[in-house]
């Protein structure tokens, strides 16, 4: 029963971000917005990850109560975005997202690491719980890109509302559940953030959604340039996220077999070859196939390894903090500056360029990735490390 209450989380979360991720830039161009005021919109839905998921994850670890932080911010989200359907001008709905986005960027971090504890040793289980926010994203964007091209940009935000206040719900049925894995030793959070195989970590993690910034922002606007029509544009997009499942499968097994550092430079790399292929083969069907199937690597593999690196670093009363900085450091910073920076260098270009860069420094990130992370399948070392967490990279 609780993995059912946890799945439908995942479900509905997701299935909102199969409509954010997609079609929210070319919804803002439908408002008659300029590149770089799409890239600073999106900056802002990206940007707010650097600080909310911290402060409340700081809060969820001092008070005990996460589950009551993730109904708040499930709650709050739907009520702040509301306000998306009362106007649309520039200035209204940069407030509007900052506002929406300060609360929906704290939930996912402590859902994941309530998830994680409500498994306990069976984190084996974590992929056919998370499964369900890939059923999620497919279901969305594709139903959304013909609904969209028939109906006009403008059925947008009603959908992400309603799959919002869906999603509140949902947050209704799950229980609080302790971290019951032994307790760190002493030296604080400020401690674990020195060593530098974190630094090597975060930095490698900023890197990569970075690149990411003008495929959220720009990559729907870039297709439809091109002249993909919605159900083809929802097609490519739902195939990387199929491709993404089949790492959830196979994810202990090659964490078993290759370690955590090895497929973090793998995902790097193939990474990099996707930014290439969707710059200078946007035309090329096959290759645009091709490149979605990396997503498996890009997102799927990368996401994975590095939650495998984070649940092992940051434990006990950190573990909130360890997840939200993750998501503050990567998601948050890495991709309000990638998406600021495709914004204004898209207007300027014709896509490839912005493409190429990001390519750039995904490449970059592996060479971090290499240089920085430790080798062997126990990250972080020592006996306060040993845990039959094997698994935990399961999570994407």
């Amino acid at each position: 029963m609780i993995a059912a209450r946890l799945s439908s989380f995942y479900l509905l979360y997701f299935a909102v971000l199969g409509g954010l991720v997609p079609y929210w830039g070319p919804y803002l161009r439908s408002l008659e917005f300029s590149p770089a005021q799409i890239g600073e919109l999106m900056a802002i839905l990206l940007g707010t990850k650097i600080i909310a998921p911290y402060l409340w994850g700081w809060i969820a670890d001092q008070s005990g109560r996460r589950v009551a932080i993730i109904r708040l911010a499930a709650f709050m989200a739907a009520a702040c975005f509301a306000g998306i359907l009362a106007g649309d001008s520039y200035l209204w709905i940069a407030a509007v997202m900052l506002a929406f986005s300060f609360f929906w960027n704290a939930a996912l971090p402590q859902f994941e690491a309530l998830t994680l504890n409500h498994l306990g040793t069976r984190v084996e289980r974590y992929g056919r719980i998370r499964l369900w926010g890939s059923v999620g994203f497919i279901a969305s964007v594709v139903v959304l890109g013909p609904l969209l091209d028939q109906f006009g940009e403008a059925l947008l935000p009603w959908v992400i509302w309603a799959l919002l206040v869906l999603l509140w719900f949902s947050t209704l049925a799950v229980s609080e559940r302790p971290d019951r894995r032994a307790q760190p030793s002493a030296g604080g959070i400020a401690a674990i953030m020195r060593r530098p195989e974190v630094i090597s970590l975060f930095l490698a993690c900023f890197l990569a959604k970075a690149s990411h910034g003008p495929y959220y922002g720009f990559f729907t606007i870039y297709l439809q340039d091109a002249g993909y029509q919605g159900l083809v544009i929802g097609a490519l997009w739902a195939l990387g996220v199929v491709a993404e499942i089949g790492v959830f499968l196979i994810m202990p097994r090659l964490l078993a077999n290759a370690g955590p550092r090895t497929l973090m430079v793998v995902a790097l790399g193939l990474t990099a070859l996707r930014w290439l292929l969707i710059a200078l083969f946007i035309d090329k069907m096959p290759v645009l196939i091709a490149a979605q199937l990396l997503h498996m690597a890009s997102f799927g593999l990368y996401h994975a390894v590095a939650v495998h690196f984070i649940h092992r670093f940051f434990r006990g009363p950190f573990q909130g903090r360890g997840q939200a900085l993750y998501s503050s450091l990567s998601f948050g910073a890495g991709g309000a500056v990638g998406s600021l920076g495709a914004g204004y260098l898209w207007a300027g270009t014709d896509g490839v360029l912005v493409f190429l860069l990001a390519g750039l420094l995904a490449g970059l990130g592996l060479v971090v990735a290499w240089l920085g992370l430790p080798t062997g399948r126990e990250p972080g070392g020592g006996p306060q490390h040993s845990s039959n967490l094997q698994t935990t990279g399961v999570r994407s």
